[in-house]
């Protein structure tokens, strides 16, 4: 199902119409008003039952993504939003110039040595060590090592891979997660558990005894938290803090690699977009108004490299699936079909980035110039625009990925060359969709830029 079901999806809407029925309870929709409508605040539709598969039954840690009483929700959100927004983030980025830094070395290593690099593995190895940071104040140390460090890679892929196929059982959760738990192919997990506590309990000594050298530093997520909790410990709970832990190393590594490599194979596959992109680096450059290492700030005021992560964010959005809601009591009708209560409907971001009433008849090309369009198009666009959700449930992370990206991508290209080691020469890659849609086997030769 995992590899198919993007394609078979797109090519059965475009014969039927923009509702496809997925399951026997089940339907895919594909239309903006209908976007509006199922995700937008207060609608009454709530998270379909298949991702209780992705909570912890057994513990009573909050999940926000996993939360599916609206109220709870929002409640849960509130207390840790201001975290997640961008004027806090900022803060952060000398975090991510640190991680960066590190990349550009084992790059510069590569080049010279001229090893084939799988790029998909580094850039998750990358975005582990980023979140690491961001949330801990330390790197795992993915980046050093270039190995999955205590299998914690695998084991989040074959939890993810638990996630998407237990999700259609529901009621089979409880039963199957406790043998899950006992296999060893979720013993990375545990170790990122002992990592994180490790990194909490270091901290919180150190927020109660140092406070003001740690003042003016840059805060990571934690101890943003601790120090939080130490003001109104009612406020913040350490099973909110254990909370945030999980869900940014969780969600934080997968998804903004995915989504980075994708770019790169795009930026590789069309010489015309990546000279652009390079053109407009590099008239900036010479009029002194971006950095080396460059900040997210100076990255905003770059249109084309804005559209070109904008592009490879719909071109492969990060989650393959449906992001599935049940229809509330009142029942609905969405793209002219009647939907009664207790039906699940959603939208697949795969499915609504190829719409061609959207997106133009050349949605399924890779063209960053569309986000440049006609302020009316562009807008249509942004609207049904899914890589990170929409409405109350936008994913948390969003800010955190657009940073990354926005400070990742021109680093790259401003400092590196990637020829594909393919037999035919052309980028080259395969999928798998765990609900995240994977990216493998992406082979390049690396080649430095310096001096160019």
């Amino acid at each position: 199902m995992g590899h198919t079901l993007r394609p078979v999806l797109i090519s059965t809407g475009s014969m039927v119409g923009p509702v496809v029925r997925i399951a026997p309870n089940e339907y895919s929709v594909d239309d903006p008003a209908a976007a509006k409508i199922i995700y937008g605040s207060g609608r009454g539709f709530t998270k379909s039952p298949w991702y209780h598969a992705s909570g912890n039954p057994i513990s009573p840690l909050p999940n926000i993504f996993v939360e599916p009483n609206p109220h709870i929700h929002a409640q849960a959100r509130r207390k840790v939003a201001a975290a997640y927004s961008m004027t806090n983030l900022i803060q952060l980025e000398p975090f991510i110039d640190n991680c960066s830094a590190v990349l550009r070395s084992r790059l510069e290593e590569f080049s010279r040595s001229g090893a084939t690099v799988e790029i998909s593995h580094w850039m998750q190895c990358y975005a582990f060590d980023v979140i690491g940071m961001m949330t801990l104040g330390k790197r795992f140390g993915f980046l050093d090592s270039g190995e999955d460090i205590q299998g914690i890679m695998s084991s989040l892929s074959q939890y993810l891979v638990y996630c998407a196929n237990v999700g259609v059982f529901p009621e089979w959760h409880k039963t199957l997660f406790r043998r899950q738990m006992r296999s060893k192919t979720v013993s990375g997990l545990s170790h990122v558990r002992e990592f994180a506590n490790a990194q909490l309990e270091e901290k919180r000594e150190k927020v109660e005894t140092d406070e003001e050298a740690y003042g003016n530093a840059a805060e990571d997520f934690v101890t943003k938290f601790l120090r939080l909790q130490a003001q109104d410990p009612e406020k913040i709970t350490d099973a909110d803090i254990s909370s945030v832990c999980n869900t940014n190393i969780g969600a934080g590594s997968d998804t903004t690699s995915i989504s980075l490599t994708s770019i790169i194979f795009n930026l590789i596959k069309h010489p015309r977009v990546l000279q652009q992109l390079r053109a407009e680096i590099q008239d900036h450059e010479s009029r002194g108004t971006v950095s080396d290492p460059i900040t997210f700030a100076e990255a905003n005021k770059l249109p084309y490299l804005q559209a070109v992560i904008k592009e490879g964010l719909r071109m492969h959005p990060a989650t393959g699936l449906s992001l599935g809601r049940v229809v509330p009591p009142d029942g609905a009708t969405l793209a002219g079909q009647y939907f009664p209560p207790g039906t699940v409907v959603g939208i697949n971001a795969w499915v609504a980035h190829a719409n061609t009433k959207v997106f133009g008849h050349d949605a399924h090309l890779f063209r960053p110039e569309r986000w440049l369009d006609y302020p009316e198009l562009v807008k249509e666009r942004e609207a049904y625009f899914m890589t990170f959700g929409q409405g109350s449930r936008t994913c948390l992370g969003k800010n955190i990925s657009l940073m990354e990206l926005s400070k990742a991508v021109p680093q790259i290209v401003r400092h590196f060359d990637f020829a594909p080691d393919t037999e035919s020469g052309e980028p080259e890659y395969v999928t798998e969709n765990v609900w995240f849609v994977k990216i493998r086997e992406f082979h390049c030769k690396v080649y430095s830029r310096q001096g160019r």
